[in-house]
């Protein structure tokens, strides 16, 4: 097996091609997997494609394509590992967090410079056990493209503590007509 090109220079241009499309991704914005649409499916199977001879050049051979994958994996386990111990290098590369709905109303600056479309945002609230927008006292768009919304308190499902505390109550009054009934005070 032969490569036809140099393999430090084919590990350069698989490491200088996967820091421009983390710049390109990060520059396009928030949007995980999970929340990809058709478009972003069609820009990432073109991109990979449109990359393709950018990472191994003209060498079409088994291990120029072995030196190009184990290289993409190196690089990106390197990557996450430096994000997951550096806060200053995760909000470079991944963002921050943007408010997208506050008290029942989305935010429209947000909404634009983040190219989402309100159906996004209902759908995701809907996901998260909300009504609608209304009822949600806020909800922002975490840099890996999860919707996290409060919902309103008058808006949230009780907890098996506020279930607890009910039944207690109910138990209670239940004690308290029993006693009543047959005439005997408390």
């Amino acid at each position: 097996m032969s490569v036809q090109v140099p393999i430090a220079e084919k590990i350069i241009r698989t490491v200088l091609v996967y820091a421009l499309i983390l710049i390109l991704f990060r520059l396009a914005g928030k949007r995980g997997l999970a929340n990809l649409n058709t478009f972003d499916f069609v820009v990432i199977f073109l991109l990979s494609n449109v990359v393709q001879n950018a990472i191994i050049g003209p060498d079409n051979s088994l291990l120029g394509g072995v030196i190009g994958a184990f290289t993409l994996i190196a690089v990106n386990s390197a990557v996450n590992r430096w994000l997951a111990g550096d806060s200053r290098a995760e909000r470079l590369l991944e963002g921050t967090p943007t408010t997208v709905i506050e008290d029942g109303k989305l935010v429209p600056q947000a909404m634009r410079d983040l190219a989402l479309r309100s159906a996004e945002i209902e759908h995701a609230v809907r996901m998260q056990n909300g009504e609608a927008i209304a009822d949600v006292a806020s909800g922002r768009l975490e840099p890996d493209g999860h919707l996290i919304i409060t919902l309103k308190p008058t808006e949230q499902n009780a907890t098996r503590g506020d279930v607890e505390a009910l039944q207690a109550r109910l138990t209670t009054i239940e004690n308290l007509l029993k006693d009543l009934a047959t005439g005997r005070p408390s």
